[in-house]
């Protein structure tokens, strides 16, 4: 199952590899905006003689061709970057750009999978099928995969395989379970309409404000009172935007919130509840509601086999005390989008190293990554589609 050639070509590129993922790292590009990676992609496929297309507006779509026909199997890294203020400006490779950062290590994804594609490149020769490379754009926004689908990511495609590196797990564990990995990610938009005016004249209004926390202190029972508690489910109010001045009454508020859940019943649940607590809650004070409800990425639920099939691998080429089991996190993921379209799987590499200070959470200033993750990723990517090819 293990292509001893792929092990020790990724150990050869190990420095190139990081050196790849720093590049990314100071050149970060947020979604839709990827000019400059996707360029530096295709430039680094060109180089390897690996023929490839990019799709519209930015993202790679490549293949590489075994010289014997087989299936097709797909690996997704994602390349964009978001909008936060890099606060490690000691780091050698820290981000050039204000306000934007690698702080959810799509730049180690990135490089992993440059590498892993120059290591089945070279065993191209040997190679019963197509390994498919997606470099994705937009995964925060969660619109990239939908995109990259619709430009042909998954023709022809039998199974897919993402990765993502994770500061919650040591570094080098591995960790792919069936079942759900990731949640649903959802955005939720409440507008409530009263009728505004002078603070010290609230008998002449319908106070938006009161309406609007009103809803927020009683949305939260559609989780806690309207769910089974054996299904998880996150219903959040991030933001709210109310009034105009401390002596007018506010007219108008517009509430913003996620919801985040497993799976697709408990989901439609949330939603005909939420526009019956926004319509009821407005209805008491003669205030108006209108909610726009906005589904954004499917949950992620890995297939067994597949998933399983990951854990051979990873013991395989790592041994068995790799494998890890990392509970199912209410973050979203598109990579859901590819799971539409074919059988595949998820899994999570570990990077979090407290003597490296590679602890931080995701999408924070600080975050980083144990470079000693990298070959992990690659090879668990190059050996799956190895695996998956000859078996």
């Amino acid at each position: 199952m293990i292509h001893q050639k792929i092990k020790e070509a990724i150990q050869t590129y190990s420095e190139e590899l990081t050196e790849l993922r720093r590049k990314l790292h100071s050149e970060p590009e947020v979604s839709w905006e990827e000019e400059n990676t996707t360029a530096f992609i295709c430039e680094y496929l060109e180089n390897l003689g690996i023929p490839y297309r990019r799709t519209n507006p930015t993202g790679v779509i490549a293949n590489v061709a075994g010289a014997k026909v087989g299936k097709t199997v797909a690996l997704r890294a994602d390349i964009d970057a978001l909008p936060v203020e890099e606060l490690n400006k000691d780091l050698p490779y820290a981000s050039k750009e204000d306000g934007k950062m690698h702080a959810c290590g799509h730049d180690a994804h990135t490089a992993m999978l440059l590498i892993a594609a120059k290591a089945l490149n070279e065993s191209k020769e040997e190679l019963p099928g197509t390994v498919r490379l997606i470099f994705q754009p937009a995964e925060e926004a969660a619109t990239g995969a939908r995109e990259m689908v619709k430009q042909g990511a998954m023709e022809g495609v039998d199974n897919v395989f993402g990765i993502h590196i994770w500061s919650q797990m040591p570094t080098h564990k591995v960790s792919c379970t069936p079942g759900p990995s990731f949640a649903s990610a959802d955005i939720v938009k409440v507008t409530f309409k009263g009728k505004g005016g002078h603070g010290a004249m609230p008998h002449d209004c319908i106070d938006a404000a009161i309406v609007a926390s009103s809803f927020v202190m009683n949305v939260q029972t559609v989780v806690s009172r309207t769910i089974d508690p054996q299904r998880p489910a996150v219903l959040t109010i991030g933001k709210m935007d109310v009034g105009t001045r401390f002596n007018v009454i506010a007219e108008n508020a517009v509430i913003e919130g996620t919801v985040r859940c497993f799976d697709n019943e408990t989901r439609a649940h949330i939603e005909k509840q939420i526009e019956q607590y926004a319509e009821n809650v407005a209805n008491i004070y003669g205030a108006s509601a209108e909610v726009e409800y906005i589904r954004g990425t499917q949950p992620v639920i890995n297939d067994e086999y597949s998933a399983k099939f990951v854990q051979q691998v990873a013991s395989g080429a790592f041994g068995e005390d790799v494998l890890y089991t990392e509970k199912p996190t209410m973050g979203g993921e598109d990579f859901s989008f590819y799971l539409d379209e074919a059988p595949g799987s998820f899994a999570l590499v570990g990077s979090g190293n407290p003597e490296k200070d590679t602890e931080w959470a995701h999408h924070h200033g600080k975050f980083n990554i144990d470079e000693d993750a990298l070959a992990t990723g690659a090879e668990l990517y190059a050996q799956y589609a190895w695996a998956y090819l000859n078996e």
